[in-house]
């Protein structure tokens, strides 16, 4: 049996899997344990895990869209937290000592150290932006994160620049998707796709409707970053789910205080319970969050989706090519056009047959059982040997 290290990034939407993944890697007899912010992760694994708490701090939003959007989400959110990350995972590596560290790929932190102690990593990666960029619509990018990964270099006291990208460990990558997703998309060679990772989560209070006869159930969600565009979109949406109301019973997903007043046919939750209630839905309206995305598809269920910045363009792109949904602008599609659209997925079953065939790829890739079978053999393997990496010139820098 082998000791994991398992690094996260401090946002809700990248904990599930890493949970779960941890969950089944002590349910195969490993020994596990976590580095990131303890009050997120203690409700999650319990409170006999070992938590190597990082504290947590708050990063600023950063809701400009394309090119800018996609730039701040390294100055703004992946370059500080690399700076703040990286002497607690230095601790915990040195105290814990595992066989493999296991780090969510915006988390730099985890592969610095790992780096520096040439110690085995794998790479958790959570979303679509860097595993399958859409690189035509974002001039310059690739040369802009390289920056950035040298910046996050020179922040660990490493001299010169990174040998390797530190976004992709060089000894494994497991992906949460497959490529009945991302389509001819290349991907790193040592990428192992296993689809998405659906665990267990704590149980949320919930309030869902009763199905009336004859109406489909749609759940309507644009995630927990999106609350500074939500309120127009929502504006637009409620008049199209009115249209729809003789077929449609919605679920919209949002604080009380932002729809106040829901037409008869919407109730407002303000959390549910996602993966109990996916089997119950005939369509999601999203913003093409990669989890929202793939925990529907993974229960056949299509979609619409309007994605807002960051990857979710190319996420969205990736579910219109697989025909399991339909694209939307978040910003400007009017109420007839998201009633048309949602009217399509729920009624014409190409879009439900491909969600499906989606599910059935990603059920074979196996999830957290593939990721358990993938991490042990790279700890039980020969030695990876080290990647050239140099020592710090300067150790207190972690």
């Amino acid at each position: 049996m082998a000791r994991f290290l398992i690094v996260v990034f401090p946002l809700a939407s990248h904990l599930y899997a890493p949970v779960a993944i941890g969950q089944a890697l002590a349910g195969a007899g490993h020994e596990v344990a976590w580095c990131g912010p303890e009050t997120d992760l203690r409700p999650l694994v319990g409170d006999r895990a070992r938590i190597y708490p990082t504290g947590k701090r708050y990063y600023r939003d950063y809701p400009d869209l394309g090119v800018a959007g996609a730039r701040k989400l390294w100055t703004d959110v992946v370059i500080p937290a690399t700076r703040f990350l990286l002497a607690p995972v230095d601790e915990a590596v040195a105290d814990y000592r595992p066989d493999v560290l296991v780090s969510d790929q915006y988390t730099l932190a985890g592969a610095l150290v790992a780096c520096r102690r040439d110690l085995r990593w794998a790479t958790l990666a959570t979303g679509a932006m860097e595993l399958t960029p859409p690189s035509w619509e974002l001039p310059g990018h690739p040369e802009f994160v390289a920056g950035q990964l040298a910046r996050a270099w020179q922040l660990a006291g490493l001299p010169g620049r990174p040998p390797v990208d530190l976004r992709f460990s060089p000894h494994l990558v497991l992906a949460l998707t497959s490529t009945a997703l991302t389509g001819a998309a290349p991907l790193p060679p040592q990428c192992v796709c296993i689809g998405p990772v659906l665990g267990r989560r704590p149980a949320e209070p919930v309030g869902w409707p009763a199905r009336e006869p004859g109406r489909h159930q749609v759940l309507v969600t644009v995630g927990t970053l999106a609350a500074q565009h939500s309120d127009e979109f929502y504006r637009r949406m409620l008049p199209a789910l009115e249209l729809l109301a003789d077929r449609v019973q919605a679920v919209v997903l949002a604080p009380a205080e932002a729809i106040p007043d829901p037409p008869g046919n919407i109730t407002v939750l303000d959390r549910v319970p996602i993966l109990d209630v996916l089997p119950r839905l005939d369509a999601v309206v999203c913003h093409g969050g990669m989890g929202t995305v793939t925990e529907s598809l993974a229960h056949g269920v299509p979609l619409v989706v309007a994605p807002i910045r960051a990857d979710q363009p190319a996420i969205a792109r990736q579910v219109a090519q697989a025909g399991a949904g339909i694209e939307v602008s978040f910003f400007s599609a009017s109420p007839a056009e998201l009633a048309t659209a949602l009217t399509a997925v729920l009624e014409e079953p190409g879009y439900r047959a491909a969600a499906r065939r989606v599910a059935e790829d990603f059920a074979a890739a196996g999830g957290a059982a593939a990721a358990v079978e993938q991490l042990a053999a790279l700890a039980a393997g020969p030695d990876a040997g080290p990647l050239g990496c140099p020592q710090s010139e300067n150790p207190s820098v972690l």
